[in-house]
C-alpha cells in the first residue's frame, strides 16, 4: 500500500470544482483508493511502516520553515521511513520538507514566487534515474511556490533545474525524490492558483508563460507509483 501524506488543503473554490491534493495525486498516479492510505499528520497519528510500499508527500499552503509540531513529527517519521528503505516522493512542500529533513536549507526564493507553466531542464544524472530516465531533457511543468531548496542535503543528487529555480528535482540514495514542480496539477488547477495569486505576485520577477498541459511532468507520479509497486 502507498501512503499519501496530506500536508495541507487547497483553496475552497478549487476543492469544490476539482477535489483536493490527495484526489489529484490519486488520479494522476493512476491509483485506486483501495491502494492508498491518506494520512493527515495535522490530525492523525503517523503509521508504522509495515506494509507501506511508498510515500507521496503533498504540497501545502504552510511553509516548512514554520516548523509546526506536525511538520517536525513528519520530518522524524520520514527519517525513519528512509531507514526502513521506504521509497518517498515529495512534491513542492514535500520536496522542501525532505531537503530540510536531510540537512538542506529551505527559505524564501530571493526573487519571489515561481508560478505558472515553466520549463524544467534535466541534468546528466537524470539520464540513469529510475523515475526521470525516459523523460525529455526539457519538459513543461506546473509550478506555484514561494520557498525553495536553497542548499541541497549533502548526500543529495541534483536532477533538474531551470533558469529561475536551481533545484526542481533531487534524489537521495536510490529511492527518495523531491520535485519542486507539481506533477499532480492540470491546467484547470494551475489556472486557479494563478488567478488567486495575481495580486500577490504582480511586483515579483516570476517565470510565467502560457498555461498548457504537462504530460511529461504528470508522468512522474505514475512512474513513482510503478516503482513502488513493482515488487
Amino acid at each position: 500500500m502507498l501512503v499519501i501524506l496530506k500536508m495541507g488543503d487547497t483553496m475552497q473554490t478549487c476543492a469544490k470544482k476539482y477535489g483536493d491534493f490527495e484526489d489529484w495525486t490519486l488520479k494522476t498516479a493512476g491509483l485506486n483508493a483501495d491502494e492508498v492510505a491518506v494520512i493527515d499528520p495535522r490530525k492523525q497519528n503517523l503509521p508504522s511502516f509495515e506494509n507501506i510500499q511508498g510515500i507521496i508527500i503533498t504540497g501545502s499552503h504552510d511553509m516548512v520553515t514554520d516548523r509546526f509540531d506536525w511538520i517536525e513529527k513528519s520530518s522524524q517519521w520520514l527519517m525513519e521511513a528512509a531507514k526502513n528503505s521506504v521509497p518517498i516522493l515529495g512534491i513542492c512542500f514535500g520536496h522542501q520538507l525532505l531537503a530540510q529533513t536531510f540537512g538542506g536549507v529551505v527559505d524564501n526564493h530571493p526573487d519571489g514566487p515561481e508560478i505558472g507553466t515553466v520549463s524544467v531542464n534535466l541534468h546528466e544524472e537524470a539520464k540513469t534515474d529510475a523515475i526521470f530516465k525516459d523523460l525529455p531533457e526539457t519538459f513543461l511543468a506546473h509550478a506555484t511556490h514561494t520557498q525553495s531548496v536553497l542548499k541541497l542535503p549533502p548526500n543529495a543528487l541534483l536532477l533538474a533545474s531551470n533558469c529561475y529555480e536551481s533545484c526542481h528535482a533531487f534524489r537521495i540514495g536510490s529511492n527518495i525524490w523531491g520535485v519542486q514542480f507539481h506533477p499532480e496539477h492540470d491546467t484547470n488547477i494551475i489556472k486557479e492558483y494563478v488567478h488567486a495569486q495575481m495580486e500577490d505576485i504582480k511586483d515579483y520577477l516570476i517565470v510565467l508563460r502560457d498555461i498548457c498541459e504537462t504530460p511529461h511532468a504528470n508522468s512522474v507520479l505514475k512512474r513513482f507509483a510503478d516503482f513502488c509497486l513493482a515488487d
